[in-house]
């Protein structure tokens, strides 16, 4: 039987996080597709960002995403980063759904429950992080910080289109 080394273990680990965080960019990318007519259609509040603002930043968070699951895993090992990883992967696939509910399906108060779990499993996230490999948890703050400024957002633009969302 062939074992693999740690070293290349450790590798698939980040590849694996690697691909898991650009599958979740992909599935929201995906549903964008007409995002900035819809988002320009839409009735929101004075402090929304502008559309185009939306790219760069999702780009700098989904690099920060990976880095810190790569330095969780890189501190402690698959093994032990195994449980960081899962909620992770869970909040991910929050983060993916996202752009569905909201742009392709226009479902507002199914947006505004997934992100509201986003949020609940991005806290736990960086508690489990944190314990591993601090930084790591400290690169999520952003990520933390946008997505909670996007769950008022979703909120503010659901309630004020109930026509369309």
């Amino acid at each position: 039987m062939i074992v693999a080394s740690p070293s290349k273990r450790s590798f698939a680990a980040v590849a694996l996080v690697v691909l898991a965080t650009v599958a979740a960019a992909a599935a929201g990318a995906l549903a964008s597709g007409s995002a900035p007519d819809f988002y320009a259609a839409l009735a929101k509040p004075m402090w929304a960002p502008p559309a185009a603002a939306f790219g760069p930043v999702w780009s700098i968070l989904y690099v920060l995403m990976a880095v810190a699951a790569w330095l969780v895993i890189r501190a402690v090992g698959w093994a032990e980063a195994r449980p960081a990883i899962a909620l992770y992967g869970a909040q991910l696939v929050c983060n993916g759904l996202w752009t569905w509910l909201f742009f392709r399906w226009r479902q507002g108060g199914a947006a505004l429950a997934d992100i509201l779990l986003l949020i609940a499993l991005l806290l736990l996230t960086v508690r489990s992080f944190r314990r591993r490999r601090p930084l790591a948890a400290a690169l999520l703050l952003p990520y933390l910080a946008w997505v909670s400024f996007a769950a008022a957002l979703t909120y503010a633009v659901w309630r004020r289109n109930p026509g369309l969302l």
